[in-house]
């Protein structure tokens, strides 16, 4: 393990300023579950610790003291390690099975969420249209990882509408004037749109999609955070798996 030099971390401190293709991962959980699951490739790890108890992939390895971890990590109380590694965006391709589209989704702290319920309730997909970029570090640590071992694509809105014309994608659009959800059924694989959360779903999104649906509620609520409704929609969508 190399003594890392004060030109190094400052040209770390450069690169996370300006390179937006880099990731600082601080949470040494995620660390492990991406570098074992091969779907990043870690360039440096910087550790206070005098040895780590995993296997960093042919990174360069590099001790540092607690206050430079602190200032590259993107946490108040970060670990004592630091991944930095280059994020790759995945190739689009057409969803094999159910899919999640969120327009215009800025809160990163929901769109993580959503991305990690994709995963566990069996979605192949989500496409992020004008969105929160995958690689922001709330999105990454509010996804426990997931964004990574998930087929996640960021496109903007143009891209989108000629790519699901293209593919004949079938979409559903989330709004509270839809028909219940739990009466819903369709035999073919469709994309739940999950609204920006102040302006709902886009005229451009809304008008590909060939149904409306909604959660039903209790009155005096109006509606449900965008995390919790899309994911009560796709456990619903997809709940012939879990029996």
């Amino acid at each position: 393990m190399e003594k890392a030099s004060k030109n190094f971390i400052k040209e770390l401190k450069k690169q996370k300023r300006e390179n937006k293709s880099l990731l600082f991962l601080d949470n040494v959980k995620i660390i492990k579950d991406t570098i074992s699951s091969k779907t990043i490739v870690p360039k440096y790890v910087l550790t206070s610790l005098s040895s780590l108890d995993f296997d960093c992939d042919g990174a360069e390895i590099y001790h540092v003291d607690d206050l430079t971890i602190s200032q590259l990590a993107d946490t108040k109380t970060p670990q004592k390690v630091l991944c930095i590694a280059y994020y790759t965006q995945h190739i689009v391709k057409k969803p094999e099975g159910n899919f999640l589209v969120l327009d215009g989704l800025q809160d990163p702290g929901n769109v993580g969420t959503l991305i990690r319920t994709a995963k566990a309730a069996g979605f192949d997909s989500v496409f992020l249209i004008d969105s929160v970029k995958s690689n922001n570090s709330k999105l990454v640590r509010s996804s426990v990882g997931a964004v990574f071992n998930s087929n996640v694509f960021e496109m903007t809105k143009v891209e989108f509408v000629e790519f699901a014309k293209g593919n004949n994608l079938k979409l559903i659009c989330c709004d509270m004037n839809g028909e219940n959800i739990f009466e819903f059924s369709c035999k073919e694989n469709v994309g739940v749109v999950v609204g920006n959360e102040g302006q709902g779903v886009s005229d451009e999104l809304a008008s590909l999609c060939f149904k409306t649906v909604k959660i039903p509620m209790m009155e005096g609520i109006e509606s449900l955070n965008a995390g919790v409704s899309g994911s009560i929609i796709m456990y619903q969508l997809n709940k012939k798996l879990f029996k």
